[in-house]
């Protein structure tokens, strides 16, 4: 394996100090969501159902917010939107513990949308700092920081709701999320690089065909992850070991850390449809290993080692495709169409193991992403067609 290229990402002034905040600043935001389904389950004394409609009418302002906040990122730059989150997240965190289910319900979609996008942010700031030639490697190692953050976030929340209580876990995300907004504001990294032009490109020349299947892309990857993991869970508790699914998450994650370690060196890569057709033919059969929780841990990785490599494949298309003047709002399309995969991987699987077994969760979760890297397959070949001709 070689280890030069990231090296020498790491050597590139001012990357590793940022990728550390970054890193950092997405551990609260992935124990958001888990803390606020805690608190609706424990402190409001709500069933699954409401905690679960609270994270969705949350994910839904998050999916539409991302690419405002990213189009105020490229017109007002970094501040602005930095500081507009900061207020509207530090207000939501101090008061929502005190708020009830109907009104959190509300708050929580409004919030959403102007929630600090720190995951296409993170991305962003490393495309403006790193030379393009890096700009694979880079992006590996952000998309393994962001899984080792979905590691630590949602630990943490469930840590402090059940060592304190949801209310403390919420204000401490709250005072986190400032913190770290204060941080920003203070070093204010780039979002373009030096030399790169500001100047408006109309969207109609860069929202073409090739960006859309990248976007596709980007919602089947997460459309599997998720239906993997609501698979998972009906597995471990058709086993009894309902308390070991952290342990078989911990798996899942393990392997994706090692698959973009892996292609965040390689100077040729698989196309796109490849790696999420790939992912979605190595989901399918795992559901024949349920009947043990080591098999299926082992079943597992493959498809999760092709997982960061296929988010950071969309990730380095969309930076080439986009414009750098339209970068923010290309950034948060993307976020917007991993959160699309998660709203229709997680239900759409669970409603498969309802009327079936969590197998068949696997296997709808696998289809889907063979569908979709067939139709980014045919927009690759369509477009090198109409090229030629």
């Amino acid at each position: 394996m070689n280890v030069s290229p990231y090296l020498a990402v790491l050597r590139t002034p001012r990357v590793p100090g940022l990728m550390l905040l970054m890193l950092v600043a997405r551990v609260p935001a992935t124990a958001a969501g888990m803390t606020i389904t805690m608190h609706v389950l424990l402190a409001l004394d709500r069933g699954y159902g409401a905690a679960g409609l609270v994270g969705a009418v949350s994910t839904v302002g998050i999916g539409l917010g991302s690419p405002l906040m990213g189009h105020l990122v490229d017109r007002r730059g970094l501040r602005a939107m930095v500081v507009l989150s900061m207020v509207t997240e530090g207000v939501f965190w101090f008061v929502a513990p005190l708020l009830s289910y109907e009104v959190l319900l509300v708050t929580c979609f409004i919030t959403g949308i102007t929630v600090m996008p720190v995951m296409s942010l993170g991305r962003q700031i490393l495309t403006a700092l790193v030379p393009e030639d890096r700009r694979r490697t880079a992006l590996a190692m952000d998309s393994m920081a962001v899984e080792v953050a979905f590691m630590a976030g949602p630990a943490l929340g469930v840590a402090l709701t059940t060592q304190a209580s949801s209310r403390t876990a919420m204000w401490t995300i709250g005072a986190a999320m400032v913190l770290i907004g204060a941080i920003l504001c203070a070093v204010d990294p780039p979002v373009r690089q030096e030399g790169e032009s500001g100047e408006r490109v109309p969207r109609r020349q860069w929202v073409d065909g090739r960006l859309v299947g990248v976007l596709i892309s980007a919602g089947g990857a997460t459309f599997v992850l998720s239906g993997v993991e609501v698979s998972v869970v009906a597995s471990m508790r058709g086993l009894g070991l309902t308390a070991w699914t952290g342990a078989m998450v911990a798996v899942m994650c393990v392997a994706s850390l090692a698959g973009g370690f892996v292609y965040g060196g390689l100077t040729r890569v698989p196309p796109l449809w490849a790696l999420m057709g790939g992912m979605g033919l190595l989901a399918v059969p795992i559901g024949l290993f349920g009947w043990s929780p080591w098999w299926l841990a082992l079943a597992l990785v493959p498809t999760n080692f092709l997982c960061a490599p296929t988010i950071t494949a969309t990730g380095e298309l969309i930076t080439r495709r986009a414009p750098a003047s339209a970068r923010g709002v290309a950034m948060g399309l993307q976020s917007s169409a991993f959160t699309l995969g998660v709203a229709l991987g997680q239900p759409v699987t669970g409603f498969v193991i309802d009327h079936s077994a969590p197998a068949w969760g696997f296997a709808v979760a696998g289809c889907g992403a063979v569908v979709v890297a067939l139709g980014t397959a045919l927009l690759d070949r369509r477009r090198v067609t109409t090229t030629v001709g």
